[in-house]
């Protein structure tokens, strides 16, 4: 094969190449409109300082023959000290609390239920801020065993003034 031959072949192939190859056109950006709006801010971390203050609570139990709320007010720290949750019958338990991502995990002492004469409770649950109300769900612990010894509840808050 002589040397013209092979620079005619090398070139035809050179040729075929090139044209196989996707060429990219430059965007008009007029045509492509307004830049898009920048990402919109991290939303805040809950803390506890936004569970500080007041809150009148219910807590009502999901299922079973009574259904009436009992009624509570909850004071709370913008830390994990000073948790209080106080009845209307004037019994008051602590509460131990973290944070959760955006969740409030609670767990109160043991104290004379409110709900059945003459039996200890403690109780364990969640609370979420929801467009400045607190909700969630409580378990009361009773004393024995059986399924009668545990009851969960919705628990609904309102911040006091």
């Amino acid at each position: 094969m002589s040397v013209a031959q092979r620079s005619r072949i090398a070139l035809v192939t050179a040729l075929c190449i090139s044209a196989c190859v996707k060429h990219e056109q430059a965007q008009d950006t007029a045509k492509l409109g307004p830049a898009a709006a920048p990402p919109a801010p991290a939303t805040p971390a809950v803390t506890l300082a936004d569970f500080a203050g007041k809150w009148q609570m219910s807590a009502t139990p999901e299922s079973g023959k009574d259904t009436t709320a009992v009624k509570f007010t909850m004071t709370a720290s913008a830390d994990t000290s000073g948790w209080m949750v106080e009845f209307p019958s004037g019994v008051k338990t602590p509460l131990q609390v973290r944070m959760s991502g955006d969740t409030l995990m609670f767990k109160s002492a043991a104290f004379a239920s409110q709900r059945r004469k003459n039996a200890k409770v403690w109780s364990d649950g969640w609370v979420r801020l929801d467009g400045g109300k607190l909700t969630g769900i409580t378990t009361a612990h009773y004393g024995g065993t059986g399924p009668d010894s545990v009851l969960r509840q919705k628990t609904q808050g309102m911040k006091l003034p």
